[in-house]
């Protein structure tokens, strides 16, 4: 059942209308109560509830959201009930790869039509050979582009592809195509033959004034380990004149100053990239952290302390090899005696490495003010509207009401029809288990939802299956959308048994928050596990706990 309605600017005037709902509004609000959406639609499914425990400074917000209520008990002192043991929360890294594991796909993918099937040759040519594989081939006029192509993807031998270059350049009075020049140099880049890069630099280098992007960032690439790497940073200025470097050309660049001891240029460097508001690459931040191993510098401790705060300010996650490079660097760093360990956190926030507990997943009253006006300016009034429905409802209504909750259903006019998949004698059941409110068939509903929810508090919980990245991404800056997210964390629960007849049962909230975090004698950064398949919605489930010794 969904609330859906005509205008997004007519919420107070919405709200204050209790004949919709059938209540009067003098009742009281003192109690816990669900609000509760399920969108039924034509194509999409999802379901949506709210949780929540009221308090006196929101009597207000409460008037919007009318509902009766059915007992006074905390829906977090029945949530041992309601969660399942061994379930994890449904922001876990590798959540998402078991859900579709679960559900697979009953399509089977089309291959394309398999066209031109030369083998490739796995030693030189010579020209007479060459013409005789291109009388082989369907569309001749593309055969060279098309040959030098398959060699960059099967990254075959230099030998092979240089007796390509060899026999063109037989036929075109020694010239070979740039297109051709640019797939041998990436060879030569992923076999790291030096001097071949070096040769092609110079024929690129005297032939053509400007490179495209693609060519400058193979020769950085190519030229960063070896006696000439400044060169690199030449074609870094060279390719500033037309466009904003890529992380990559940065990553590259700063790695072979390092590589090459230069770390006051692999500073400024990231420096530069960050005033691009460019987010580096996780292998350019390790670079920093290898290199300082073993290093008594208060200054280069401060910057590698300041990537760490990094890391957390945007949410980002390193790696497991990364997370290896940050625990040798502490461990290294003579005379402080930090040590690691690689650990879980509990349910509780507590991490099993060290016993204390890491940060609350709850937003500060100033972040949750902070965040409710965001989403009313940029999601709601800002109109980011999006659809999402579903059909089932009775057993879950049902589970909600027997916790002695309150339960606002927001429906759409048409599940009271006749022609309605809802079946008129499950209506009437919700009916009593739960107030309702019908709005019309055409109108917007998640807007409705992020107000409602955000309104009632920040005790508000709310059910779902949609993970709402499209609300996120509208929000107009990393900090605000990290606060999203940390709310979102905190207050969306999702059902785990969907089975008829199925005990209903929640994955876990996290009482935590999954960020690096440091308390100045402790730090605790969550990483990536190489095994598991973490997608941009998702967060870790491992972490590095490092303490200094006492």
């Amino acid at each position: 059942m969904t609330f859906y309605f005509a205008g997004l600017r007519s919420f107070p005037k919405l709200w204050k209308s209790n004949s919709y709902l059938g209540l009067s509004s003098s009742h009281s609000y003192q109690r816990e109560r669900l609000f509760l959406k399920d969108c039924y639609g034509i194509r999409n499914q999802e379901k949506w509830f709210s949780v929540k425990t009221m308090s006196a400074q929101n009597t207000k917000a409460m008037n919007l959201l009318i509902a009766k209520a059915r007992c006074v008990r905390k829906l977090d002192e029945g949530s041992n009930k309601q969660v399942s043991a061994d379930s994890s929360h449904m922001f876990a890294a590798g959540a998402a790869k078991k859900r579709s594991q679960m559900n697979p796909s009953s399509k089977t993918p089309v291959l394309p039509p398999v066209k031109n099937m030369i083998q490739l040759p796995t030693k030189p040519l010579n020209s007479e050979e060459w013409d005789k594989l291109k009388e082989e081939f369907k569309e001749k006029a593309n055969f060279e582009n098309w040959i030098i192509l398959q060699m960059v993807k099967c990254h075959s031998s230099l030998d092979v592809a240089k007796s390509v270059l060899a026999w063109v350049a037989a036929k075109n009075n020694g010239i070979v195509g740039y297109d051709l020049l640019v797939k041998y140099l990436y060879l030569c880049v992923f076999h790291k033959q030096t001097s071949e890069i070096i040769d092609v630099y110079e024929i690129m280098k005297a032939r053509y004034k400007r490179l495209e992007s693609g060519a400058y960032t193979l020769l950085m690439r190519g030229l960063i380990y070896t006696d000439r790497w400044r060169e690199a940073l030449l074609l870094l200025e060279d390719l500033k004149k037309v466009m904003i470097p890529s992380k990559k050309n940065y990553d590259d660049c700063i790695q072979g100053a390092l590589f090459h001891q230069d770390v006051n240029v692999a500073w400024n460097l990231y420096q530069e990239l960050l005033n691009h508001d460019i987010v580096p690459m996780l292998e350019t931040l390790k670079a920093f952290f290898d290199f300082g191993k073993d290093m008594k510098d208060d200054q280069y401790s401060n910057k590698l302390h300041n990537i760490l705060l990094y890391l957390r300010n945007n949410q980002l996650y390193p790696g497991e090899s990364f997370a290896h490079s940050i625990k040798t660097w502490f461990e290294s760093i003579p005379g402080e005696q930090w040590k690691g360990q690689f650990t879980t956190i509990q349910q509780s926030g507590q991490c099993l490495g060290c016993g204390k507990t890491v940060e609350s997943i709850h937003l500060s009253s100033e972040e949750y003010e902070f965040l409710k006006e965001k989403i009313m300016r940029d999601v709601i009034d800002g109109g980011d509207q999006y659809k999402k429905t579903t059909p089932q409802l009775l057993n879950v209504v049902s589970h909600l009401a027997k916790q002695n909750l309150q339960v606002l259903v927001l429906g759409r006019k048409h599940m009271l029809t006749q022609n309605s998949r809802w079946r008129r004698v499950e209506m009437e059941k919700m009916q009593k288990q739960a107030s309702f409110f019908f709005a019309d068939n055409i109108s917007e509903d998640d807007p409705f939802l992020l107000y409602a929810t955000l309104h009632s508090g920040n005790h508000c919980k709310f059910i779902t299956k949609d993970l709402m990245r499209d609300h996120r991404a509208c929000l107009p800056d990393a900090k605000t959308q990290r606060l999203f997210f940390k709310w979102q964390q905190g207050h969306q629960l999702a059902i785990v048994s969907k089975h008829p007849g199925a005990k209903i049962t929640f994955q876990h909230i996290l009482s935590y928050d999954t960020v690096v975090q440091t308390t100045g004698d402790s730090w605790h950064i969550p990483y990536d596990d190489n095994l598991v398949e973490r997608y941009s919605y998702e967060v870790p489930t491992k972490w590095l706990c490092l303490h200094r010794k006492t």
